[in-house]
C-alpha cells in the first residue's frame, strides 16, 4: 500500500518546526536587560538599556521614555523598524534623540558573553553591557 499525502492539518507544524529563531534571542542576548555604556566611544550621559523580549522584538528604557519595536535582521545583522515610544519630557530629551537615533542606524551585532555590541556606518558603535541580576 502506497502511503497518502501528508494531512494539510500537519503541513503548518512541518513549517514551523523549519523556521529557526536567527534574531539576538537565540545568540545569547534574551533574558538579559543590556546597559549603555559608551555611544561610539563615550558616555551618552544618561541610562538607557535595550532588551529582546521575544525573537524579533526590541524593547528599552531610552534616557527618558520606554520604547519597543521590531528587530528585523538576522544575527548578526541588525536593523530596528519603526520604535514607538512613550512620550514624557525630561531634561535629558537630547540624549534619547541622539540615542534612538544610533540605535536606528545600527547594522551588526555582536553578543559576546555579558558584552553586547551594536555596530554602524561610519566606524559608529554601542557598547553595552548585561545588568548583574
Amino acid at each position: 500500500m502506497r502511503p497518502g499525502p501528508l494531512p494539510l492539518v500537519l503541513l503548518p507544524v512541518l513549517l514551523a518546526a523549519c523556521i529557526a529563531d536567527e534574531s539576538l534571542t537565540a545568540y545569547g542576548a534574551a533574558d538579559t536587560v543590556w546597559q549603555l555604556e559608551t555611544l561610539d566611544g563615550a558616555p551618552l550621559g544618561a541610562p538607557a538599556t535595550v532588551e529582546f523580549p521575544e525573537p524579533g522584538q526590541i524593547a528599552g528604557q531610552a534616557p527618558c521614555n520606554r520604547f519597543f519595536g521590531e528587530q528585523r535582521a538576522p544575527y548578526p545583522w541588525f536593523e530596528v523598524g519603526p520604535l514607538a515610544a512613550t512620550r514624557m519630557a525630561c531634561p535629558d530629551l537630547d540624549k534619547e534623540q541622539n540615542f534612538l537615533a544610533a540605535l536606528a542606524a545600527m547594522t551588526e551585532a555582536e553578543v559576546a558573553g555579558d558584552i553586547l555590541i551594536l555596530r554602524g556606518d561610519g566606524g559608529r558603535e554601542m557598547l553595552f553591557r548585561a545588568d548583574a541580576p
